[in-house]
């Protein structure tokens, strides 16, 4: 029973590992992760009115409009940080008041990422700094995906207190 159970351990352990070698490797693992935030994001800020990117459900949170635009600075960020370029971004989002503003940069930062999820394996597993750490180049930008799940789930919220359906869950996927 115990030699069972020690296979079974084995093989359960075996998965993500053999996933990952079936998807391509690290990066591609990741990719879709990024892909899939991305679309989600971008549409939150897409559908929702304009009139609500100033909606805070409590005085101490940001707006709407403040949430997309640190998700836009962020994700410069990460990036940057990720593939080791400058920083493209120059604009602060987060003080931005018009929704084609934010919407620009929330769909800028996401398109810009794009390329550092499509390093390559090597690449994605050199050292870096970020935020007084040492990481890989992956590890940042798993923070990056993570952080930006994070704010959707935000995003989900302001959009169900406003009466909407979020992108994920409006079917289709």
């Amino acid at each position: 029973m115990q030699v069972r159970h020690l296979i079974l351990a084995f093989t359960v352990a075996a998965i993500p590992t053999s996933a990952v070698a079936q998807s391509g490797g690290s990066m591609a693992a990741v990719q879709p992760l990024h892909d899939m935030v991305k679309g989600w994001m971008t549409q939150s800020a897409e559908q929702m009115p304009e009139e609500h990117f100033s909606y805070k459900p409590t005085p101490e949170v940001r707006s709407f409009g403040e949430l997309m635009g640190h998700v836009a600075n962020a994700t410069y960020m990460f990036c940057a940080n990720a593939t080791g370029e400058e920083n493209p971004n120059s604009t602060d989002y987060e003080k931005a008041t018009s929704k084609a503003d934010i919407v620009a940069g929330v769909a800028g930062a996401f398109d810009y990422c794009d390329s550092a999820y499509q390093m390559s394996d090597a690449k994605a597993l050199e050292e870096v700094t970020f935020f007084g750490q040492t990481g890989t180049r992956l590890w940042v930008l798993m923070f990056n995906v993570s952080h930006n799940w994070e704010h959707y789930g935000n995003a989900v919220t302001y959009m169900r207190l406003q009466g909407m359906v979020p992108p994920s869950s409006q079917g289709g996927m």
